[in-house]
């Protein structure tokens, strides 16, 4: 059965394809979009920041807290979609330089977007620092090395041996690029394959310990490339089969249900205090007997099983669900689909603002009515800045909205953030 409603069409010319039904077999026209991927991928990023301010009672709405996997899953994951929606068409016919530069180009504008935070996050500290005193932050997020080693930092972080915490995504995301169009033409030529090479690769990742260095402190990078491209390769896969019109993972009633209830049990793993005792103690009893950690541990790093199944069965379930399509399609989602079309300048000013509000709470005596001002005030800004991309295109190399009609006003609008797609 398919859709026969057209899609809807924006003065900009994107088209947001907003229906419950399955997509056409033709699958998503050129310049359309899936409402879904816009709207979870902001939904991510909002979800991000709020994490990001640890402390505050809205961390605890975020949807690390009902399961064992995060918003950075559905960033990387949604990222991998986007790739395959962007780069697919250009590569049906082969890889070519100009889809390679095309690539690399971009992982380059991450690296220079993720200097820029760092530095950033760095002046916020060190003005913390010098005008206040509040030598105590230096303690969060490695910031202490500024101080310890600057010659060996300035290097680490210009090679990006150094990260500093909440500041250490995109890195991850930059290598992942570099190889994004060999993974496309690969997935194109057969889908089976690449998830093959790519869960073979995460295996002997999480087995070998395979990473890329740090600098000048020991050990490897928190978000490690070699193990979540597992994740972006499903992003891939999902994608291009957006593009088709055919789902990598068929809708199946029994697969569903399995589904829901690992989230359910994975809902009362994180929310029960005993349940959760019981679970990590048994995970690290299998550990003791020889089960790798990969398989019995909840590693973000190497992207543990837990963690991975529990992301894969709710990207499964809610691409599963016409309601969710209804709600990403919706007109009070819009200003969340502006979020997520905007994602790397938001995730960026979200960064800085993460680590701003970090600092405040550090220097001064913090409550409900701060922490509010703080946290909702970061996202409104946020939103606003996506807005004002939408509203007027060349500001900041925005791009025209996506859906129909003007962009609400900022005066009215409302913030929440980023992840998850068919």
């Amino acid at each position: 059965m398919t859709d026969k409603r057209p899609a809807r069409v924006a003065p900009g010319g994107a088209r947001d394809v907003i229906s419950a039904a399955p997509l056409p077999a033709t699958g998503l026209a050129q310049g359309a979009r899936d409402p879904r991927l816009d709207f979870f991928r902001g939904l991510c990023l909002l979800m991000i920041f709020v994490n990001h301010v640890p402390g505050t009672i809205y961390e605890n709405f975020t949807s690390r807290n009902f399961g064992l996997s995060d918003s950075a899953e559905g960033f990387v994951f949604m990222s991998g979609c986007a790739v395959a929606l962007a780069y697919g068409p250009r590569l049906t016919e082969g890889i070519t330089l100009a889809t390679l530069f095309k690539g690399w180009g971009r992982a380059w504008k991450l690296y220079l977007v993720h200097l820029f935070t760092t530095v950033w996050a760095m002046a916020i500290v060190a003005a913390a620092v010098l005008w206040f005193g509040a030598d105590e932050v230096l303690k969060n997020n490695s910031f202490v090395m500024m101080w310890r080693q600057p010659v060996e930092v300035t290097l680490g972080v210009a090679t990006l041996g150094h990260q500093f915490g909440y500041v250490n995504i995109l890195p991850m995301y930059a290598v992942l690029m570099l190889a994004a169009p060999l993974l496309v033409r690969a997935g194109q030529r057969s889908p089976l394959l690449l998830l093959g090479a790519s869960i073979l690769f995460w295996v002997l990742t999480g087995e070998t310990k395979l990473n890329l260095p740090n600098y000048p402190q020991p050990g490897g990078w928190f978000f490690n490339p070699f193990a979540w491209q597992l994740i972006f390769t499903l992003g891939i896969l999902t994608g291009l089969g957006l593009r088709s019109g055919q789902r990598f993972v068929p809708v199946r009633g029994w697969l569903v249900a399995l589904c829901v209830l690992w989230l359910l049990f994975a809902l009362i793993w994180v929310q029960d205090k005993t349940v959760m005792a019981y679970m990590n103690a048994r995970l690290a009893q299998l550990v003791e007997m020889g089960v790798p950690p990969l398989v019995a541990g909840i590693d973000k790093t190497f992207v543990s099983v837990p963690r991975l199944l529990h992301f894969m069965a709710l990207a499964y379930v809610l691409s599963s669900l016409g309601l969710v399509t209804r709600i990403a399609g919706s007109r009070l989602a819009a200003p969340i689909r502006q979020v997520g079309r905007q994602g790397l300048p938001i995730f960026a000013a979200g960064t800085v603002l993460a680590i701003l509000a970090q600092t405040v709470r550090d220097l001064f005596a913090t409550g409900l009515v701060v922490d509010t001002a703080l946290v909702v005030g970061g996202l409104y800004l946020q939103w606003a800045l996506a807005w004002a991309r939408e509203w007027r295109p060349t500001f900041g190399g925005g791009t025209p909205p996506g859906d129909q009609g003007r962009a609400p006003s900022p005066r009215f609008g409302l913030t929440v953030a980023p992840s998850i797609a068919r």
